[in-house]
């Protein structure tokens, strides 16, 4: 699956709905041991959720890696005293030094494999420190299965062929907290669905261009004709799917989250 290009604007459009699993993930992880702690936030994008790290433990030092030139770009806006934005590829990142916290959010399920990075990772926690991460668990959702068959359909089919991230991206709460207690951590693991309501004129479309949808803009980026096309062929399909109420248009997402715990 080739990495998708980014839009921090697009990204930004739903902030306030995308920022909340963050704030419900910090709520459950455990004060940190370092003094003052170190913190990496994996797959940080533009930052905006980074800086809630610092509000939560101000005298932190927080480094936020991503892949994405455009996405670093924005954080660094951010960027402070306590709190730097640095390129690194998750899918080879590990730790170089001993972090109190190791968090990402809505990051892990474009990294294939991640499990298998679960134990570097740990192995860069100090002692009673804490892995945190919350990804989507919705790939069967309307939103993500109507998009994967539209893709599977002659017309599309060639050019988009692997493109668009697997229905294991996301594994069961079940497998995560097995692995992560095989690998001696208390560990936390719990879905929730939020009931997202959202407003404008294709609020569900809107909402795809920022994050599942960017796998097939770039691939099509060189074919404005046929990216619009797929676009508008999503688009009908997502309006049957979810359609628009008084008070505006229902998603529901559903999220998988996990904290775990080295031992002191």
């Amino acid at each position: 699956m080739p990495s998708p290009a980014w839009d921090p604007a697009q990204y930004l459009r739903h902030a306030g709905h995308r920022a909340r699993p963050f704030a419900d993930l910090l709520a459950r992880v455990p004060d940190l041991p370092g003094t003052p702690p170190r913190i990496a936030d994996l797959g940080c994008g533009p930052g905006n959720v980074t800086t809630r790290l610092t509000d939560r433990w101000p005298t932190a030092r927080v480094t936020g890696y991503d892949n994405s030139a455009r996405m670093l770009a924005e954080a660094r806006a951010h960027a402070g005293a306590h709190l730097d934005f640095v390129h690194a590829d998750l899918t080879t990142w590990a730790p170089t030094e001993t972090y109190d916290l190791i968090v990402s959010n809505a990051a892990l399920h474009w990294v294939p494999g991640h499990l298998d990075a679960f134990p570097a990772w740990l192995a860069g926690l100090a002692p009673g420190g804490t892995l945190a991460f919350q990804v989507p668990h919705n790939i069967d959702a309307p939103l993500h299965a109507l998009m994967r068959d539209l893709a599977d359909t002659p017309r599309w089919k060639s050019r988009l062929h692997g493109v668009l991230r697997p229905a294991d991206s996301v594994h069961a709460p079940g497998v995560y907290l097995d692995h992560l207690a095989r690998l001696g951590c208390a560990a936390d693991v719990w879905t929730t669905t939020y009931q997202h309501v959202l407003t404008g004129e294709d609020p569900v479309l809107d909402w795809a261009r920022g994050t599942g949808l960017r796998p097939v803009l770039t691939a099509l980026a060189d074919d404005p004709e046929a990216r619009d096309a797929f676009v508008t062929e999503y688009r009908d399909l997502l309006r049957e799917a979810y359609p628009p109420r008084p008070y505006g248009t229902v998603l529901p997402f559903r999220r998988l989250f996990a904290v775990a715990r080295m031992g002191a």
